[in-house]
């Protein structure tokens, strides 16, 4: 068995076994195949896909990659939440609060930025002094002392999906289906929740950019969950404009905070329709009864509260947060009313300020990013600030205003 073998079939759109799968994925784990050899195999897969069989013979090589969380300590039913990520998605930092608060453990295990912002841990680590490398144990009494938990994904649990993870991020092979499957589902089975949210981000600025491949994710992400007795319920949500305003890291943080406030907007109706499902199958009542204790969760300020408690838990100084101090306006040269804001663009722009990772090694620059003034909907005049960058430095940049906003 050799590796340039195991490339060819899957070129040819042949079935690899799972010896050949453990073969090439635990041989890059190990450093016996190299980056560019696993960067070919999973284009490979990226351009023609993977059996179920194969689908579930690679999970299960994932998750005996490393060890299993054992929750089993923890009282009442632990849900975990996983979004497939999209331009300005923070919605496990205003939810993961929610749900904690009606007294409903989560546990999260996260990842850096996939694609072109951070990830939620990168978010995370926006804020000054928050810890989210949590060993095990720190991460079990967290989740006893606060019922909410974020830890990056640490070492020994499953380590292939991490070593994958960053080399997909920078091999343009984030959007296979196949891949994201496995590596969503390998972490959630592995990380110990009793039931599993997925958000599926469908849309131009997602990883999935269609409903029939959103679809297809959902209903291989639940046979997964089956396969494994995990209830998993799977969620298609839109990702064709930006998730909220802001788009970045620290800043997005803000407006998670905004939201647990009582700012109204389209973020917030979707965190409550998340928030209400985790508690529907948590608390094994109805979605209304659901929905009705998440808003009070909001209106109440239980859930803000618990945001500050989770954050001061792992070291974060809240009130030390900040943006860049270099702003840029980017005023409208049209009157008319915005019809359409380009997600992908925008995310790509905000890559380009500091905000997300074109190379593994790249580091983020948590103060950068973008505030978008006006939304879909919303009339506009000549002149007016349609959104404002926060920049590495004080040199203006020209943009083509077209490429972001479709203004009619």
């Amino acid at each position: 068995m050799n590796i340039i073998d195991i490339i060819t079939k899957k070129r040819l759109n042949e079935e690899l076994s799972k010896e050949e799968l453990d073969y090439a994925f635990s041989g890059y784990l190990k450093n016996n195949i190299k980056d560019y050899q696993m960067s070919a195999l999973l284009m490979a897969i990226c351009i023609n896909g993977m059996t179920d069989q194969e689908i579930f013979d690679l999970v299960d090589i994932f998750i005996k990659s490393g060890d299993c969380l054992d929750l089993s300590s923890l009282e009442g039913i632990k849900v975990d939440k996983h979004s497939t990520g999209g331009i300005g998605d923070k919605i496990t930092l205003i939810i993961g609060p929610i749900v904690a608060s009606l007294g409903v453990i989560v546990p999260k295990m996260s990842g850096r930025g996939l694609g072109y912002t951070g990830g939620t841990i990168d978010k995370l680590e926006s804020i000054p002094g928050f810890k989210v490398n949590l060993t095990e144990e720190e991460f079990i009494q967290e989740l006893k002392d606060v019922s909410f938990a974020v830890t990056s994904q640490t070492s020994n649990l499953c380590p292939l999906d991490k070593v994958i993870y960053a080399l997909r991020d920078v091999t343009g092979t984030t959007e296979s289906i196949p891949l994201i499957a496995t590596s969503i589902m390998s972490k959630k089975i592995a990380g110990g929740a009793d039931k599993i949210l997925i958000d599926i981000k469908c849309g131009e600025g997602a990883l999935i950019k269609n409903n029939e491949d959103a679809l297809k994710l959902k209903d291989i992400m639940e046979r997964i969950g089956n396969f494994y007795n995990r209830e998993t319920i799977c969620e298609v949500t839109d990702m064709n404009i930006p998730l909220g305003s802001n788009i970045g890291n620290a800043i997005e943080v803000m407006e998670a905070i905004e939201v647990l406030k009582g700012k109204k907007s389209r973020l917030t109706d979707l965190s409550i329709q998340l928030a209400s499902e985790m508690v529907k199958v948590s608390l094994n009542i109805s979605l209304e009864e659901a929905k009705t204790k998440v808003i009070n969760s909001l209106e109440s300020g239980m859930a803000l509260e618990k945001f500050y408690q989770f954050v001061k838990y792992q070291g974060g100084k809240i009130e030390k947060l900040k943006v860049s101090e270099f702003k840029q306006e980017i005023k409208s040269e049209k009157a008319g009313v915005i019809t359409n804001i380009k997600a992908l663009n925008i995310g790509k722009l905000s890559c380009s300020l500091g905000a997300g990772r074109i190379n593994k090694e790249d580091t983020i620059d948590y103060g950068v990013g973008i505030i978008l003034n006006k939304q879909v909907g919303d009339v506009v005049n000549i002149g007016d600030t349609l959104f404002t960058l926060y920049k590495k430095n004080s040199n203006n940049i020209t943009l083509n205003i077209s490429e972001y906003y479709e203004i009619n």
